[in-house]
């Protein structure tokens, strides 16, 4: 008879928590931070990427929301710690915050989630009235000297790490997975409606038409001006690039290949509007450098980092006059008109009949 002997390997006990992250006072960057504020506060500013005010005041807006109850078995990471653990991976910023990546895997999330429903009320908000409406449309007046522009729409691929069993879903035509950012902006680079989270593979024209924003425009429920309100009697209109498909209130530049004097001319004007939203989106890009490298979160985290970010820059333009720079707007010279960095446009001088 054979007999068969089961023999068992005992598991070994896992610790509560690593030596050194139960010490993130001392090995974390807390303290270098600290240093950097009564020493060095431009070098605080490079790493917050934003003035040590502007933190302070986002701060004061986030605590109620983020701060966390002591327990029995540990204590509750402060909102301050919650809300400098921003960017890089999780792995990265384990060994600079003196934080697990688990932990920070559900830090981040809810911190960016918590930054966007506190802040889109007061900095991201669509306009409600007529009266709005006409607010921004004077501003493309004034500034970059369009009449009756609501906004400028454009669509940007946020480079994501492919989800797990999504297949081809969020595989774009740039040939990397992403999610779309599909943004609406204003004369002065603000974000005033954003949608994100659609797959990578649609095309703008095809998110746009699934938005919230197009719907209430087709309905026409935005309390859009009327055209005798409007200069020339003519109607709001939303400005996107070729994308897009015109209608009676978006308008996109005409093919290159079937352009006369009056259609290059068009063009150049719509192009001068319609950069707001390049910017922004440059500006968005050169801040928050995690929309630089692929994300590597779930798709709905990501939707949160996105929203988060979208608002952070509003909130950053209301409050920091240094964030846009002159440099960062439109400073080009084309071939039809000489444009100095306030957009102003010049009389044209090389167009041909």
């Amino acid at each position: 008879m054979v007999v068969y002997h089961y023999t068992s390997k005992r598991k070994m006990r896992r610790k509560w928590v690593k030596n050194w992250l139960a010490r993130r006072d001392l090995f974390g960057h807390m303290p270098l931070l600290k240093q950097l504020n009564e020493n060095e506060p431009n070098d605080l500013k490079n790493y917050l990427r934003m003035s040590k005010t502007d933190f302070d005041r986002l701060l004061d807006l986030l605590r109620p929301r983020i701060t966390k109850q002591d327990t029995v078995m540990r204590q509750a990471i402060p909102a301050e710690e919650r809300l400098i653990a921003t960017g890089k991976s999780y792995e990265d910023l384990k060994f600079s915050t003196g934080i697990a990546a688990q932990t920070l895997g559900s830090i981040i999330p809810e911190t960016c989630k918590a930054i966007y429903e506190i802040l889109q009320d007061t900095y991201m908000k669509v306009p409600q009235t007529s009266k709005d409406w006409k607010e921004v449309a004077n501003g493309f007046k004034d500034r970059w000297q369009m009449i009756n522009c609501g906004g400028c729409i454009d669509g940007k691929h946020i480079r994501i790490c492919q989800p797990a069993r999504s297949s081809a879903l969020y595989y774009n035509y740039k040939n990397f997975y992403s999610i779309v950012l599909m943004a609406i902006v204003n004369h002065n680079y603000e974000l005033i409606y954003v949608d994100v989270g659609k797959q990578g593979r649609i095309s703008d024209g095809g998110v746009i038409q699934a938005t919230t924003f197009y719907r209430r425009l087709q309905n026409e429920t935005l309390n859009l001006p009327k055209p005798m309100d409007c200069e020339e009697d003519l109607n709001v209109v939303f400005i996107g690039d070729a994308a897009f498909s015109i209608e009676e209130h978006v308008l996109k530049p005409f093919p290159q290949k079937s352009l006369n004097y009056e259609r290059r001319i068009y063009n150049y004007r719509l192009s001068m509007a319609r950069n707001v939203v390049e910017n922004a989106f440059g500006l968005i890009a050169s801040r928050f450098r995690i929309l630089q490298t692929s994300i590597n979160v779930n798709p709905n985290d990501t939707n949160y980092i996105v929203l988060a970010i979208c608002t952070l820059h509003n909130f950053l333009i209301k409050h920091n006059s240094s964030y846009v720079k002159p440099t960062s707007e439109n400073s080009e010279t084309q071939d039809t008109e000489d444009i100095d960095v306030s957009g102003q446009l010049f009389p044209l001088q090389n167009c041909k009949k």
